[in-house]
């Protein structure tokens, strides 16, 4: 960085704040380790602190809000410049949306000095200013294809102010509807990537096939899942709610059997993925049994959040990282061993519950140290790769 910089110079002129997946990925892998050290703490009754939020809203908000929506954010920061050729934010600006996306996870510990409102607003501004940011290169470009992620970003902020207002006292009973809607806002746009990168991701890393694409399927997926928890959402359940999961089971099971080839499980960077979606698609499965009160709903909430988005997001992060720092596209033997620990983190926290329920609170404990260790390593692995610049000298 040249000291003798002039006013219009970026004083953050750093490789970290070079494109969005740098700074955004590091944030959620570190925050990946904080919450749930946290959550822990509070959860075993060994912490307790003042919060904006009630425990457990705290919990899965920050889960939603916090860590996902700082995967959403790198990787959007970054395909959005892939997809239209159009810069988007770097140096103080991509700065300035990592601040406000820390001050969100901040100042609700501060409930007590802070007025209410500011730190509501805080967290709700974060997800609309993203939006914004990533809307101008799109809107530039008219890449209008990609206008579908400034539509679920609006929504996912919808929902995120809905937990505010029950936090604000000004409705009641309006943070559970918020969160659900952000998990499933979240998983459909998931799926919205799945159909952009699973089978490009998968012909570019086998040479020679060819993933089959089918348009009706993706629509079909997306729409199929949704009306699954729009029904949720609705409190409905029984034979209609099961009978969506079916069909939404189906279909997603259908849609990924095209880009699927038996070479995908030679390939970490690829499995992670197709086994990130599976969690989805067990999901669905769960959640006919849930239908029926023959499981627990959590069971189904931590296939859909711990088993589906915390497996595709550690999977997308390895991959985009690799990818846009100019490295070969292969994984280490200690990220192959974070994939396998972060799979028996949904594993022992979703199946073993369901076969053994009396030993819940010891497949808890075990879930919560293989999800350590799993972003314990990402960490470890790919911080200095995302602070530091492209070994060949490119930009990102």
């Amino acid at each position: 960085m040249n000291k003798n910089n002039n006013a219009s110079t970026p004083v953050f002129d750093y490789p970290i704040f070079g494109l969005g997946f740098r700074p955004f990925f590091i944030l959620a892998g570190l925050f990946a380790l904080l919450l749930i050290l946290l959550w822990n703490a509070i959860y075993k009754g060994e912490l307790s602190v003042q919060n904006y939020y009630a425990p457990n809203i705290w919990h899965a908000h920050e889960m939603l809000a916090g860590y996902s929506v700082a995967v959403i954010a790198g990787f959007l920061l970054t395909a959005v410049k892939n997809w239209t050729g159009q810069a988007t934010a770097s140096g103080d600006s991509l700065a300035g949306l990592c601040l406000l996306w820390l001050y969100g996870r901040i100042l609700p510990f501060y409930a007590e000095l802070l007025p209410e409102f500011l730190i509501a607003l805080t967290d709700f501004a974060f997800l609309p200013v993203l939006a914004y940011s990533v809307s101008r290169p799109i809107l530039r470009s008219g890449h209008n294809k990609s206008l579908v992620f400034i539509a679920l970003l609006a929504l996912m902020a919808t929902a995120n102010a809905l937990v505010h207002l029950e936090m604000l006292d000004v409705y009641e009973s309006t943070a559970m509807l918020g969160l659900n809607m952000l998990l499933a806002i979240i998983i459909v746009m998931i799926l919205v990537v799945a159909g952009r990168v699973f089978p490009f991701f998968t012909e570019r890393g086998l040479k020679g096939v060819i993933a089959i694409r089918n348009p009706l399927l993706d629509v079909l997926s997306i729409v199929s899942v949704a009306s699954v928890f729009l029904l949720q959402m609705a409190g409905i359940s029984g034979h209609i709610l099961a009978v969506s999961a079916i069909a939404a089971l189906v279909i997603n099971l259908m849609r990924i059997a095209g880009w699927h080839v038996r070479q995908v499980w030679y390939v970490p960077l690829l499995w992670i993925l197709y086994i990130g979606y599976g969690w989805i698609i067990l999901g669905l499965g769960l959640t006919v049994l849930a239908a029926y009160a023959k499981i627990s709903y959590s069971l189904v909430l931590h296939a859909f959040t711990l088993g589906g988005i915390g497996v595709l997001t550690l999977g997308m992060m390895v991959r985009v990282s690799l990818g846009h720092t100019g490295r070969v596209m292969k994984v280490s033997n200690v990220i192959v061993i974070a994939f396998v620990l972060l799979n028996l983190s949904a594993f022992v926290r979703v199946i073993l519950p369901a076969l053994l329920p009396a030993w819940y609170g010891q497949f808890v404990y075990i879930s919560t140290l293989a999800w350590l260790a799993a972003f314990a390593l990402f960490v470890f692995v790919y911080a200095p790769i995302l602070l530091a610049p492209r070994p060949d000298g490119k930009p990102d």
